[in-house]
């Protein structure tokens, strides 16, 4: 897939464009200060040039303690959207912005201030931002009291012999609504940001009674759901493999997504990450030709996601850029940059997207393939296990004769393969006539088509653990190829089959298209009506 991130970027691995920085004041802790003063944050614009706007905010400690920390969170319309930032951490759920104080610009004194400004993109006619919440509190300094409404459509998405799946239309509040808390019975058994959750712990062959309810910043909790029934399946354990869902996220988009929090507000908790490629130097390993290893981009992000249970899939290669096996003539030097990857991430699975040149390249792809065989046997003289995906372009018909050809030296190899996951997008007029409406069915149609390939390949296998092997990624909404679009509704049949048949793996390209839920540049944007993680909270439960 596309490294849509590598013009973003620069060598330095410095950011070369921005994005939104606000800053907000923490609120009083105690009852006495939130009596007699709530610190503020202002919005001024200071220009207009029609397609966009600067503006700025103070903000201001009008406590008689120091402000230690400081949270500000406002949303802006469709029509306008944040272009450059500075003096704050900056996070994005669709048109919400939330921005955290640095190291350097808290806690502020009584009194004090501090001013942030930035730069934004408009489309329509001015509008300022709106929502505005510092430390959940509103941002004009009064006390928020109104709880939000109450969650509808409570829905049992799946279940297992020891859990339940769920999700609910979002509540709405006067500001933010900052999560939910999941009942069974009149207990809390969980609490999460997003309306998707999954119940663990059950016990098989049960029937629970569930209701969720809704809080906004400022701890104003609204009134239970309807609430809804499901009994767990029976124990014995399952009759089929284990599936995963594992979308690809662009970590070279910018703002740098945030994997803990995707994982918060969507319930999905696997992450294939874009993109390993070779760096400045040659046979070297880097996050989209910026950060080296030694780096250690994203690691605090992805180690606070492991603490939810989550874990990653960091993949080689891509669409842009050099994968280091083009550059890596050595199997032994190759072997030991993909290693320092694997050592780096403490990793136990990786992906290799083989697309462009490198499906075309004998040379590399077998090169590639020794490396694989020798990672994995290293893993195994530790006591440890690596499993390793292979991410090929696909049609409707299958795999091309060169991805069989990837897939066959790895096997020829001695790689244990444990997926092929199909880039199931930008398929064609002739390989897929008249898509409107039809996507759906050409991505299952794909992955059809890839297991009868890979099948003699592997013939020690059973039919089941060939479809356990399969992974399908369709692109979301609208692809390059214009005409082919990607709905919801097609998703829904994808999850559908992919549960049918027990496939490994269900994805798409990207997480941080999907959470923009916008529309505009392909790299950024879906172009289609959706909510912000609709995709991902859709394929959330998968579980093979």
């Amino acid at each position: 897939m596309k490294a849509l991130s590598l013009g973003i970027r620069g060598k330095s691995g410095l950011v070369a464009i921005g994005a939104l920085i606000v800053a907000g004041v923490s609120v009083p802790t105690t009852t006495a200060e939130a009596a007699t003063a709530l610190p503020t944050a202002v919005f001024t614009k200071s220009s207009d040039w029609g397609t966009g706007f600067s503006g700025s905010f103070t903000v201001t400690n009008s406590m008689s303690v120091p402000l230690t920390s400081w949270t500000v969170v406002f949303t802006l319309p469709a029509t306008e959207k944040v272009t450059s930032l500075w003096n704050a951490q900056l996070t994005t759920n669709g048109n919400t912005y939330t921005a955290k104080n640095l190291s350097w610009n808290a806690p502020l004194a009584p009194g004090a201030t501090a001013d942030f400004a930035f730069n934004a993109s408009n489309s329509g006619t001015f509008q300022a931002p709106s929502a505005c919440t510092l430390n959940g509190n509103p941002c004009d300094g009064s006390a928020d009291t109104t709880p939000p409404s109450t969650p509808t459509g409570l829905t049992v998405l799946s279940t297992t012999a020891n859990s339940v799946s769920m999700n609910w239309t979002a509540a709405t509040d006067n500001l933010i609504v900052s999560g939910y808390n999941v009942f069974q019975g009149t207990t809390k058994v969980a609490s999460t940001p997003g309306t998707v959750t999954t119940v663990s712990g059950l016990s098989p062959s049960t029937t629970y009674t569930f209701s969720v309810q809704a809080v906004d910043q400022s701890g104003n909790t609204s009134a239970k759901s309807t609430s809804v029934t499901a009994t767990t399946q029976a124990g014995g354990g399952s009759n089929h493999l284990p599936g995963i869902a594992a979308p690809f996220v662009d970590l070279g988009a910018f703002p740098t997504p945030n994997l803990t929090q995707i994982a918060e507000t969507t319930g999905l908790r696997a992450f294939t990450l874009g993109f390993i490629v070779n760096g400045t130097t040659s046979c070297q390993a880097t996050w989209f030709n910026a950060f080296t290893m030694s780096q250690g981009f994203a690691r605090d992000d992805i180690n606070s996601l492991r603490a939810l249970g989550a874990d990653v899939k960091p993949s080689f290669g891509g669409e842009a850029g050099t994968e280091l096996a083009q550059s890596c003539t050595d199997v032994n030097t190759l072997t030991a940059q993909y290693q320092s990857v694997i050592d780096a991430y403490s990793l136990t699975q990786i992906d290799f997207d083989i697309e462009g040149s490198a499906v075309a390249d004998p040379p590399s792809i077998d090169r590639r393939s020794q490396a694989m065989a020798n990672l994995q046997a290293a893993a195994k003289a530790k006591g440890k296990s690596l499993a390793i995906t292979l991410t090929l372009p696909v049609l409707p018909s299958g795999l091309t004769t060169q991805g069989v050809s990837v897939v066959r030296s790895a096997v020829s190899h001695g790689v244990a393969v444990s997926t092929v996951n199909v880039m199931a997008m930008d398929f064609g007029d002739i390989e897929a006539p008249n898509p409107s409406g039809r996507m759906g069915m050409f991505a299952i149609q794909s992955g059809q088509s890839t297991h009868n390939q890979i099948a003699p390949l592997l013939p020690g296998k059973t039919d089941a653990q060939i479809w356990n092997m399969i992974g399908i990624t369709p692109m979301l909404g609208q692809n390059d190829n214009a005409s082919e679009v990607f709905t919801q509704s097609d998703m829904r049949q994808l999850l559908t089959f992919a549960g049918q048949q027990h496939i490994g793996e269900l994805a798409f390209w990207d997480v941080t298209r999907d959470g923009n839920a916008c529309t505009g540049s392909l790299s950024k944007c879906t172009n289609i009506s959706q909510t912000p993680f609709e995709f991902s909270k859709i394929i959330a439960p998968f579980t093979g």
